[in-house]
């Protein structure tokens, strides 16, 4: 049954699976992604970092005059993670070369825990709808994600170099010890994104944050991270389909989510005239009506 779910894959196909372990320790490495693959992630990471690059003097004077804490750490941090991430695109190809697995498997760890504390960090920060530059509340919630992402970098810690399951790797559908681990994973924030959209369909919705794009945010994260599950559960059972689509997820989260978070949340800052985050947000909350309580 599992040769009949395979799918035909082209050798110019930038989604196909990468060969098994087996072949690549016999020399073989043509059946790594290609330059294609590599073309598609890297290509719109190195232009946001350009971009980036370019608004970054303007973008320096705007966080400085703001004097926004919250703002300022978050810039960092995204400059931290769109580096390491186009580090990660660029190098493609130390996935399937001899003697650099420990390089990739550090390097994937780190782009991959830089860019899930970003997720957990402003998801937590926009929930308790406190947009004031005060450094307690900023370092509460770091904390709070820290030890979150933590706990899920010891995990797979554990299971790379201690298990020896190649999280990292694409070993194929039949490694189904890594695709379960990837299952459970992408459960776990399917879970908290559909959540999230629950609450905000429902009577309880006043408890979450009145910004649109905030939701906007949470429903392309949701459907990204049911699309990852679906292919790893797929890929868990032998379906070659879900390697193709697990790595069409992929190549959408690295090349767009440090776009999309930019464009969603930072980029407003920036065009303010009066360097002001805090007045953006209320006003933006005034205008939902969310003050209208206080006036009653």
């Amino acid at each position: 049954m599992g040769t009949i779910l395979q799918p035909v894959y082209s050798a110019s196909d930038p989604l196909a699976p990468i060969e098994s372990l087996s072949s690549r320790a016999n020399g073989h490495t043509a059946g790594c992604h290609g330059m294609s693959y590599t073309v598609l992630l890297v290509v719109p990471s190195a232009l946001f970092a350009i971009y980036l690059a370019i608004s970054a003097v303007k973008n320096m004077k705007k966080l400085f005059l703001g004097r926004s804490f919250i703002m300022i750490s978050y810039y960092a941090l995204l400059w931290i993670t769109t580096v390491l991430n186009l580090a990660w695109c660029s190098l493609q190809a130390w996935e399937c070369s001899p003697g650099k697995e420990v390089a990739w498997n550090l390097l994937s760890l780190f782009t991959s825990s830089g860019m899930l504390f970003l997720e957990i960090s402003l998801v937590a920060f926009l929930l308790k709808q406190n947009y004031s530059g005060g450094m307690e509340a900023l370092l509460h919630n770091f904390i709070t994600s820290a030890i979150l992402v933590g706990v899920d970098v010891l995990l797979k810690v554990i299971y790379v170099f201690g298990f020896g399951i190649p999280l990292f790797i694409g070993v194929g559908s039949l490694h189904w010890s890594k695709w379960g681990v990837w299952t459970i994973h992408e459960l776990l924030l399917t879970a908290a994104y559909g959540f999230i959209l629950f609450v905000h369909f429902s009577k309880w919705r006043d408890k979450l944050p009145p910004k649109p794009a905030f939701y906007n945010y949470i429903a392309v994260l949701f459907v990204v991270s049911t699309l990852s599950f679906f292919a790893s559960g797929l890929a868990a059972f032998g379906v070659g389909f879900g390697i193709w689509l697990y790595n069409f997820t992929v190549i959408s989260y690295h090349s767009m989510y440090l776009p999309f978070l930019y464009v969603t949340f930072l980029a407003d800052f920036f065009q303010e005239e009066d360097f002001l985050l805090e007045n953006a947000y209320y006003s933006e909350m005034r205008d939902a009506g969310f003050f209208d309580a206080e006036w009653e």
